[in-house]
């Protein structure tokens, strides 16, 4: 960081304008503002603050707004700064009452923000171009450019009063907190919060595989079964342990019983297949005799039952002889009995005809019957003529049914017209949104594509600056090594000085001469000479040994300049990547990006869709508003030809009402008489058929009886009792057939000599033989049973062994995995025995960085403390458990002993905490980003020195000039108004402070 200029305007104790020119002021890198008590130093700081922070110093209550300006001017401040590179205008207007415009009275200035940034257009002229008007995005532009925030700032930056020696004794924590945000060591937190992702990970992993191996272990437990004895040496739950080999071995030895079961199983059931097979040839064997010995009882049982028929067989052979001498007569008999039927028949169609003739003529004879039908027949004809006026009537029906359909169609139709056109302005609407979003997409993709190329640019760079961070860890471990050379010569070079120092007086015998004054009292005697202790350092001893330090800090120097070059090609690339982002974070935030560009780019092409849906729809209700007014005009029409054709009907129905009498329809009508006149002419040819049969049925039975007298038969009666009919006669034949031959069947089967042969042995026992064939089946049915549970058990084990095995395989490594990450976990977490020190991988790597700002501190301490106190870092095990790695303390040369920092004096403290801010700097602007902490302000403290140290802390600063630093200082100490030539002196009054720039020349 390094300023250029301050404008203040009614700020704090200035009234008016003023402007602080800070690349004249510090033109030797050193300057000195001093003034009155209460003149308003602390507020140019205060001021700095204001500009980059927006608010002043953390531990000042300060009012922006100065007491004595004009109403009329706003409070506000703008600084002109350089950071990380870039040249930044930072324009402030605090939040403040100010005076109406057009009335008395005050109304509320809001607080505003401008940040600007100074660059070159391609004709190489510098201007000054906007970057924001939001507080937020300057606060976190100008935060990731230095990479402190307000605290840190005054901290590490600028050190009011009371603050400066805060983080010297700061505790580890804050110590921590301060340094992780200046180093950017919160990659190294995700590591261990990655690393607690990762353990979770793998835990919830392993136990889903443990689950999955135990689920799969009681599956073979319940196939086992439990004659396998699958219980021994069983996985447990209980014991991870068994999960794995032993968990393979239990299930190995379970699948080679198993196979052993079904070898036996199936032997068994070979053996009960052929016993089976034995029992069934027997089981047929006595089937067969039982089935002679059967058919030998029962044709012994038919043939008697035959023989017990004889008689019957006799009345049928005589029944048959009567039926065929009734045969001579018969179609006298038929006749008679023929002409008998027809006039019975003759008399009941007679007797129905009459039964639907009308009440009227049911007495009429056959004569009078014909001639009332042909008077009805007549009436028929005139009722025909008026059939066309009914067809008519029901065309005109037909008509207005067509009518009244077509009037509800055209009512619907006008109904779905007005619905679609009311419901159409919803409908463009929604397409107008449709398209504005698909327009938005399409601005997004745009978007998108630029945000894409930029990304791409930043994950070039990361890789960059991951090579360069690789580059560094392996210098600072050469660093290290050369800080602790330098530390040990220094060491060195002050315990001889101290040593020297202690035998100073033997030195000084060496040099006196008996008769000479001593050059320390004067005296020309020395009666006593101090002696010089044995090995004691001499000057040419404290020589080399500043020769060796001076040679060691050199070389030490000479490594951190490579440092700082490496730091700052880090810190280019890491700009250019936008910080110490991860890769894997930008290249995740990469492929995001595409997918959100791919998804924008899939919204946008709605656009085409959406323009013509909505052309569509004009289209549309075009057609829809001409279709509805057609449709009114035609309801109208069709309305008036309804009314019209409906009185010609109602006309018309009334005059064939009359022709129908009470028929629903004249056809029916019709039917009717039709009906009623074919019914008297059916009764009439009726009672003629009646006198005509019965004239034929007297003759027919005279000449059937004289027939049946010829015959031998006493009467018709019993001429007509012997006959039987063909089917009877036939049946009867059959049955005196059928006996006689099964007698002789009966015979027959008798005299077969294998039923005589079976018929000797004793009775056959069947049942025996098919118990005998069960008891043999079940049990060949069991073992054949056993024999395909043990194969398809051993199926299910061989399964079952191969998804543990492959289960199992996945388990181990698992295992294996998370032990390792917990282990390591716990290594970086501070939490694991093997970390003695219990210090996290954030405060073990912020310990290293503390050990650099301890060395580059100490350069300048030496100094300060003519080479009497040295800062050490302590990674010392805290009490109470508390992590450790970030101590701080002092060590005294003169004691040879380490202090607590809190013990140092005013003026200690105050020289310490200066190196240590210095030191701090110089590794901040080396590791920090390459954020050049160039610009230190130092707000009192200098009159807690005395006067040599004043001027060896004088000379560590007038030493920063090599370096391109910046020291700014607020005292009131008279020798600094003589060691710096570059001042700022503030003035009070009662009308406000003002500013002068004071140099040598100008005193």
């Amino acid at each position: 960081m390094r300023l250029h200029t301050l404008h203040l305007q009614a700020f704090g104790p200035f009234a008016g304008t003023h402007t602080v020119d800070f690349d004249t002021l510090s033109a030797d890198g050193l300057f000195l503002l001093h003034g009155d008590t209460g003149a308003g130093k602390s507020t140019l700081f205060a001021a700095i603050c204001v500009a980059l922070y927006g608010e002043p110093p953390v531990d000042r209550n300060l009012k922006l707004r100065s007491d004595h300006a004009a109403p009329g001017l706003l409070t506000e401040v703008t600084l002109e700064v350089t950071l990380a590179g870039k040249r930044l205008k930072i324009r402030r207007i605090p939040a403040q009452m100010k005076p109406k415009v057009r009335r008395d009275g005050e109304t509320a200035q809001k607080a505003e923000t401008y940040l600007s940034e100074w660059s070159l257009d391609s004709f190489g002229q510098g201007r000054w171009e906007a970057l924001s008007k939001s507080h937020r995005e300057a606060a976190d532009e100008i935060k990731t450019l230095l990479g402190m925030s307000r605290q840190q700032f005054c901290q590490v930056v600028l050190l009011p009063q009371n603050e400066f020696t805060k983080f010297l004794r700061a505790s580890a924590s804050d110590r921590q907190d301060l340094l992780g945000k200046l180093f950017h060591t919160h990659r190294f937190g995700s590591v261990e919060d990655w690393l607690a992702a990762r353990k979770n990970t793998l835990a919830k992993q392993r136990d889903q595989t443990r689950n999955d191996v135990l689920r799969l272990a009681e599956r073979t437990q319940q196939e086992a079964g439990t004659n396998l004895e699958p219980e021994q040496d069983a996985p447990h739950a209980s014991d991870p342990a068994t999960l794995t080999g032993p968990a393979l071995a239990w299930a190995t030895a379970l699948h080679t019983k198993a196979t052993t079961r079904q070898e036996e199983a199936a032997t068994a059931a070979a053996i009960a297949e052929k016993e089976l097979a034995a029992f069934r040839d027997r089981e047929h064997a006595v089937r067969d005799l039982a089935a002679h010995q059967e058919a030998h009882r029962a044709a012994h049982t038919q043939l008697e039952a035959l023989e017990q028929q004889a008689e019957h067989q006799d009345r049928l052979v005589r029944q048959r002889q009567l039926a065929l001498q009734g045969q001579k007569v018969a179609p006298l008999l038929n006749a008679a009995s023929a002409a008998a039927t027809q006039h019975t028949r003759a008399q009941e169609d007679e007797h129905a005809a009459r039964a639907l003739l009308n009440p009227e003529h049911t007495t009429l004879g056959p004569a009078e019957l014909s001639t009332t039908g042909q008077h009805l027949r007549a009436d028929i004809g005139a009722l025909r003529a008026l059939l066309p006026d009914e067809v008519t009537l029901q065309h005109y029906k037909t008509d207005l049914q067509k009518f009244e359909e077509e009037r509800q169609e055209l009512a619907q139709d006008l109904l779905d017209a007005e619905t679609w056109l009311s419901a159409a302005p919803q409908r463009r609407e929604a397409l107008k949104t449709r398209l504005e979003a698909a327009r938005t997409a399409e601005e997004t993709s745009r978007q998108h594509t630029t945000t894409l190329a930029l990304l791409t640019d930043r994950v070039d760079a990361a890789r960059r600056r991951d090579a360069y961070t690789e580059k560094i860890t392996k210098a600072q471990q050469t660093l290290l090594t050369a800080q602790a050379v330098t530390k040990n010569a220094a060491q060195e070079h002050i315990d001889i000085r101290r040593r020297r120092t202690d035998g100073m007086a033997a030195e000084l015998a060496l040099q006196l001469t008996d008769g000479e004054p001593c050059a320390v009292c004067g005296s020309p005697t020395h009666p006593d000479p101090a002696a010089p202790h044995p090995e004691q350092p001499t000057a040419d001893d404290e020589q080399a040994a500043e020769s060796r330090h001076i040679s060691a800090r050199d070389a030490q120097e000479t490594l951190q300049d490579e440092l700082r070059e490496l730091t700052a090609q880090a810190a280019t690339a890491r700009g250019e990547a936008g910080g110490d982002t991860l890769l894997a974070d930008l290249t995740a935030a990469h492929t995001t990006l595409q997918k959100d560009l791919a998804t924008a780019l899939e919204a946008a092409a709605d656009t085409g869709p959406a323009t013509e849906e909505l052309d569509s729809l004009d289209r549309q209700h075009a057609h829809t508003e001409s279709v509805r007014t057609g449709t009114a005009t035609r309801l109208a029409a069709a309305d008036t030809g309804y009314d019209r054709l409906s009185t010609q009907a109602r006309d018309l129905e009334q005059k064939l009402a009359t022709a129908r009498a009470d028929a629903p329809t004249l056809t029916q009508r019709i039917t009717q008489l039709t009906q009623t006149a074919d019914r008297l002419t059916t009764a009439a040819e009726c009672a003629n058929a009646t006198a005509r049969t019965g004239t034929d049925h007297q003759l027919a039975a005279e000449r059937a009886e004289e027939a049946a007298r010829t015959a031998g038969f006493d009467s018709l009666d019993t001429a007509a009792q012997a006959l039987l009919t063909d089917d009877t006669l036939l049946a009867l034949e059959e049955e005196i057939t059928q006996w006689r031959e099964q007698r002789a069947a009966a015979t027959t089967r008798l005299q077969d000599p294998a039923l005589t042969a079976a018929a000797a042995l004793p009775p056959a026992d069947l049942n025996e033989a098919a118990a005998q064939l069960d008891a043999a089946t079940t049990h060949h049915t069991n073992a054949a049973t056993k024999a395909t549970h043990a194969a398809e058990r051993t199926r299910a084990l061989a399964a079952l062994l191969t998804q543990l095995t492959t289960h199992i395989q996945h388990l181990e490594p698992l295992e294996h995995a998370y032990r390792t990450i917990d282990h390591l976990h716990g290594l970086i977490n501070g939490t694991s025995p093997s970390n003695q020190l219990r210090m996290r991988l954030e405060a073990y790597v912020l310990a290293a960085r503390l050990e650099d700002v301890v060395a580059a501190a100490n350069t300048r301490l030496t100094r300060m403390s003519e080479n009497r106190y040295t800062l050490i870092h302590s990674d010392d095990r805290a009490s109470h458990g508390a992590r450790s790695g970030l101590g701080l303390k002092i060590t005294d040369a003169w004691s040879g002993k380490d202090r607590d920092t809190d013990t140092l004096s005013g003026g200690e403290s105050f020289f310490a905490s200066l190196s240590l801010a210095l030191g701090l700097a110089d590794v901040v602007t080396a590791e920090s980003g390459g954020q050049a902490l160039d610009t230190l302000f130092i707000d009192e403290g200098f009159g807690t020195l005395d006067e040599d140290t004043l001027h060896n802390v004088l000379d560590v600063l007038d030493s920063l000039r090599a370096h391109d630093r910046t020291v700014g200082v607020i005292s009131h100490v008279p020798e600094l108004r003589r060691r710096i030539t570059h001042r700022l002196h503030v003035r009070k009054a009662a009308t406000g402070s003002t500013l002068a720039v004071i140099t040598e020349a100008a005193e």
